[in-house]
């Protein structure tokens, strides 16, 4: 479990705070009394910067809450994490992402909270935020082990945190449906951000009792032949590239907490963003490199993440690497689709677009990667949910074509991706936000953890090498687990 600091509470709430939030509270109540709907009273407060706050929302974690972290430590102390449910947007379908926006924006009209230009130097993420993200596929996460994640969910908790440099922020939620009273509400406001404190992180533990069992779902030669008939498919002209994806299991002694497994990739893969995504049956865990969308008023981010080869421990050998794959054709072909889709996606909402002339080395802990930056200056506020619903799937992680892939991925992999290759993030009431693709991730769910890996499979492709990038992606997180 994860260990509480014998410090006091960073902030529970003072009397300034509470005043703030009874007005709030009387101003929402009104609003569900008179609209016969739900709404929502925020206050938000300073806390120590130095709050790891992943380990406080893990600490403070009750048997029945959902909860959500996201970090990229190499980014000034990037953090921002929730606990509890104050509302939940869910949906499914091919419109999941446009749908989970307006519910968010119809939400966020109904929370009354204060101007963020009073906290000029908020950390973003800071005040009420929609933690959460998507699955792959519209319907993604239909089989046993992905219930309780939903194709889109998305959840206003009751209690969030953001850092970033020197400033931290606490905000503390209340749902209010119309037919409590104030005290009551405010009662219990009080009490929840009172069970947040200042805590570390357990430790892995090196020597279990039982060691784990890791077992592919399927065997690798079915991987290899999957890859085989893409490449055929490819060869005939029905598509340029497909991404496939294969799953590894791991069967522990015992209940898998996340704690300890998520602290371990944001130390050793502190350049990504790793998250945590909880619920009371399950925690969905990774450390991605990718970007899918990051929205700040009129500016858009993304990155083309495609082309990928191992590390060494030798820096010649590393450097030499690096170098194959700057100049391979086959990932330099591979990167070029997915930059290409990404500009076309979007063109059309953007006064211009602008994407680096030339691909970048990125290098995590054990792979390394093609990346070519992409910024964009919107031509209308289109809302950062909505943008990562154009971008998703890139080729990165679906195909070329799209409509084409799509039904290829599920037929040639045999498993349900769930939220593998979607989309895990946040946005705000100004409908900012940051979303990442979700991958080098695992799905534990009791003694089980689900791992996760896949290659982009173009015309050259090998399937016996690109099994073999599979076992490299895995290595993320299968040390830690077996």
């Amino acid at each position: 479990m994860t260990v509480r600091s014998e410090e006091p509470a960073p902030a529970a709430l003072d009397s300034g705070a509470l005043d703030r939030l009874e007005r709030r509270l009387e101003a929402a109540l009104a609003l569900a009394r008179r609209g016969g709907g739900r709404s929502c009273a925020s206050v938000t407060v300073a806390v120590p910067a130095g709050l790891d706050v992943s380990a406080a929302t893990m600490a403070a974690r009750r048997p029945d809450d959902r909860y959500f972290c996201f970090e990229q430590p190499d980014r000034d102390g990037y953090a921002i994490c929730g606990l509890g449910t104050a509302a939940i947007v869910t949906g499914s379908g091919p419109r999941r992402f446009q749908e989970a926006a307006r519910a968010c924006r119809e939400l966020a009209i109904r929370t009354v909270a204060a101007d963020p230009a009073t906290d000029p130097a908020r950390p973003p993420g800071a005040g009420p935020v929609f933690l959460g993200g998507f699955a792959f596929a519209p319907e993604g996460g239909a089989a046993p082990e992905w219930s309780s994640l939903a194709p889109a969910q998305l959840v206003l908790p009751e209690l969030s945190l953001s850092r970033q440099g020197g400033e931290a922020r606490l905000t503390v939620n209340v749902a209010v449906e119309g037919d409590e009273t104030k005290d009551a509400l405010l009662d219990r406001a009080r009490d929840r951000a009172a069970e947040l404190g200042p805590a570390s992180m357990p430790l892995l533990d090196p020597d279990p009792v039982e060691r784990a069992r890791v077992a592919g779902a399927a065997p690798p030669s079915h991987y290899e032949e999957a890859v085989r008939r893409a490449v055929e498919c490819i060869s005939r002209g029905e598509l340029d590239k497909v991404v496939l994806a294969r799953e590894v299991r791991v069967h522990a002694g015992r209940q898998i907490d996340p704690a300890p497994v998520f602290d371990a990739l944001r130390t050793v893969f502190p350049a990504c963003y790793c998250y945590c995504v909880g619920s009371p049956e399950l925690a969905f865990l990774g450390a991605s490199p990718e970007l899918l969308l990051r929205r700040d008023g009129a500016r858009a981010q993304t990155v083309a993440l495609a082309g990928s080869a191992r590390r060494s421990a030798d820096p010649a050998v590393d450097s030499h690497l690096g170098e194959q794959l700057l100049q391979s054709p086959k990932n330099r072909a591979e990167h070029s689709i997915v930059a290409r889709r990404i500009e076309s996606a979007l063109d059309p909402v953007s006064v211009w677009v602008a994407t680096a002339d030339e691909p970048v080395l990125v290098q995590v802990h054990n792979v390394q990667h093609l990346a070519t930056p992409i910024r964009a200056q919107l031509a209308e506020p289109v809302a950062a949910v909505e943008l990562a619903g154009m971008l998703h799937p890139t080729p990165a992680v679906g195909g070329e074509p799209a409509a084409a892939a799509a039904p290829l991925i599920p037929a040639l992999e045999g498993l349900d991706r769930g939220w593998y290759a979607g989309a895990v993030g946040w946005t705000d009431p100004a409908e900012d936000g940051e979303f990442c693709v979700a991958l080098r991730c695992a799905l534990l769910r009791g003694s089980v953890a689900h791992l996760y890996a896949g290659c982009g499979i173009v015309a050259d492709s090998v399937p016996a090498e690109e099994l073999a990038e599979t076992e490299v992606k895995l290595q993320a997180l299968l040390p830690l687990l077996s």
